[in-house]
């Protein structure tokens, strides 16, 4: 931890930034853009990440504007008002229950694939959890911590899994292009770049200091394109769309890609690599969401995050979830699809463009702090791909 806190927490920052987005999400974009195929998926990827990068770097704008500890609560009632309150909060409820469930669901069914089979769903859920929520609890310095090993766990599970399984990639599954089908997938990709939440709260941790959050948020963001891109070729150049265990019969099921591979590489040591990379991703996202979530409540609650107001705010985001997980445990893509198609492009999309726009241009905040160019045209720019993510998930 010395050289997180030798460059100001730069180091720690960019790894949450990236380990929030490196997640659930990751896990079910193969899934989510098989019919659409390689090369076009790689366009939405590309798409996707600059959009999530603009818009983090908007709330980081509002967040400089707004008074030390101040969340989207604070920033959504002081930019937009009482209805942009109501709005953020509606929002924000909506898409962190949906990420809450599909993360749990998630967990869970890594673990019980990491046991092979001998733990049951329902109990892998239970200890997933337990073991993970104090870590929320004792707060964002835990929370560091604790990500910048998994961090370690995630790079070191990727190479091997890369180095051992690109000997089998099938280029002429790569090949195959249906650029109509691709834009089906945009709302989980939305999901798999979100990280923006965690920004107030990554903000005061990195003591306000504007350059290395901006740099934080730059590589954190980049990080994690990289990553899928390689994970993308990789799973999609290995398991066929069709067929028995292909991507189509996980899409079915709801399913995400871990389960696929492993009917196809017939490998148990490369499958159990995959499925350690997949919970060292899973977890990262799960911190930082959770830890962003909390801090949102307290905000919004006007609750001081000590003793048992704080552990009933941890009780209320990981209980309710976990039994919403217990009553339909295929959740995993329809909440992601839900969470991404709205709750993302709405709060994490619209949101930051509206409050730039009306701290900007309404109340009058200095453009000194402006962490992003081309004024008016800009935020239009990005306000339409919001309208374009919405309307491809109200035609799926």
């Amino acid at each position: 931890m010395h050289i997180v806190k030798t460059f100001g927490h730069l180091v720690g920052g960019t790894l949450l930034v990236a380990g929030t987005s490196i997640g659930v999400g990751m896990l079910a974009l193969p899934v989510a853009t098989a019919a659409g195929g390689f090369i076009p998926s790689l366009f939405i990827y590309a798409l996707c990440w600059v959009f999530m990068l603009c818009t983090g770097l908007l709330i980081l704008e509002a967040c400089i504007w707004m008074p030390k500890d101040a969340n989207l609560i604070t920033l959504s009632s002081r930019l937009l008002g009482k209805w942009g309150k109501l709005f953020c909060w509606i929002l924000y409820l909506f898409l962190f229950s949906c990420l809450m469930v599909a993360h749990i669901a998630g967990g869970g069914s890594v673990v019980s694939l990491l046991s092979n089979g001998s733990l049951p769903v329902w109990l892998s859920t239970i200890i997933y959890v337990a073991i993970f929520a104090p870590v929320v609890y004792l707060g964002t310095l835990w929370v560091d911590r604790l990500n910048l090993l998994l961090m370690v766990g995630i790079v070191i599970t990727y190479l091997v899994f890369v180095g051992s399984s690109a000997k089998y990639i099938d280029f002429s599954l790569l090949a195959r292009m249906d650029w109509g089908k691709s834009w089906l997938a945009l709302p989980v990709v939305f999901t798999a770049f979100g990280y923006q939440s965690l920004i107030p709260t990554l903000f005061n941790y990195m003591n306000r200091n504007v350059k290395k959050m901006r740099l934080a948020i730059i590589l954190g963001t980049a990080i994690p394109f990289l990553i899928y891109v390689i994970w993308e070729m990789l799973i999609l150049g290995i398991v066929p769309l069709e067929g028995s265990g292909g991507l189509a019969e996980a899409i079915a099921k709801g399913e995400n890609a871990v389960n696929p591979l492993g009917s196809y590489l017939h490998n148990p040591t490369l499958l159990a690599i995959g499925q350690g990379f997949a919970f060292f991703a899973m977890t990262t996202s799960f911190l930082g969401i959770s830890i962003a979530f909390i801090d949102f409540l307290a905000d919004g609650l006007k609750v001081i995050k000590k003793g048992t107001k704080k552990m009933s705010l941890c009780a209320l985001i990981f209980i309710v979830p976990m039994i919403i997980t217990f009553i339909d445990p295929h959740l995993f893509l329809i909440a992601l699809g839900y969470a991404g198609g709205f709750g993302v492009a709405l709060l994490l999309g619209a949101m930051p463009v509206m409050m730039v726009w009306a701290g900007r241009y309404y109340e009058g905040h200095s453009l000194l702090h402006q962490q992003l160019p081309g004024g008016k045209i800009t935020l239009s720019i990005l306000m339409a791909f919001v309208l374009l993510e919405v309307a491809t998930t109200l035609l799926v």
